[in-house]
């Protein structure tokens, strides 16, 4: 896999999920390109070559360049050895795949754009906005008591540990560096979740490095 390049800066939560795969599958063989976004590199003309939106993260391999994570990781998923992080069932696939939309679609906007950001980096997003703050919580929560409600009694959202696990635990790591981490994170099955996510190899490997 050392033809393989990624592009994109460790403090992506997009990014640290195609890592974390990479990590699960035991790929350590790959180039990284860090295109800092929160100093708007992903928008030159040089990347918006390889992505028209200029978003990352972008992956080159075998002669393929593939665009938007759920894309990437369900393709290294399916070229790289190792237990799939795919469920094998057709009701389990259904609650990753619903839990990977509800992150895509309400959780990012709200966990990352209404709350992290106002606490971590509120100038690359206009500067502090309580009603976003706000909406952000609010949604947010809802976001992680579908994910819990979906996980049940499983360990993992989706029986075993799978994509939406690791969708959703860079945007958790963010959240839990705020103030607002309780009011979001006090929702029932979340505590064991987050001790057994943050007990993987792959999520202490890939801790945030914005450089």
């Amino acid at each position: 896999m050392s033809d393989m390049t990624l592009w994109g800066f460790d403090a992506s939560t997009y990014v640290r999920t195609v890592k974390m795969v990479l990590a699960e599958k035991g790929a350590t063989q790959f180039r990284q390109v860090p295109l800092n976004v929160l100093q708007g590199e992903p928008r030159t003309a040089e990347h918006r070559a390889r992505h028209p939106f200029g978003k990352v993260p972008v992956l080159d391999h075998d002669a393929m360049r593939i665009l938007e994570t759920s894309a990437i990781t369900r393709y290294l998923n399916d070229v790289l050895p190792g237990r799939s992080l795919v469920p094998a069932t057709p009701k389990d696939r259904a609650r990753m795949d619903m839990v990977v939309g509800l992150i895509d679609s309400y959780g990012y906007g709200a966990l990352i754009g209404g709350i992290a950001a106002y606490h971590l980096f509120p100038d690359f997003v206009g500067g502090k906005n309580d009603a976003m703050r706000a909406d952000g919580i609010a949604r947010g929560r809802k976001v992680i008591e579908l994910a819990m409600k979906t996980k049940g009694a499983s360990p993992f959202i989706a029986g075993e540990l799978s994509l939406a696990d690791l969708y959703l635990a860079p945007i958790a790591f963010y959240v839990s560096l705020t103030p607002d981490k309780d009011a979001v994170f006090d929702v029932d099955g979340f505590a064991d979740w987050w001790a057994r996510i943050q007990a993987l190899p792959s999520f202490q490997a890939t801790q945030p490095n914005p450089g």
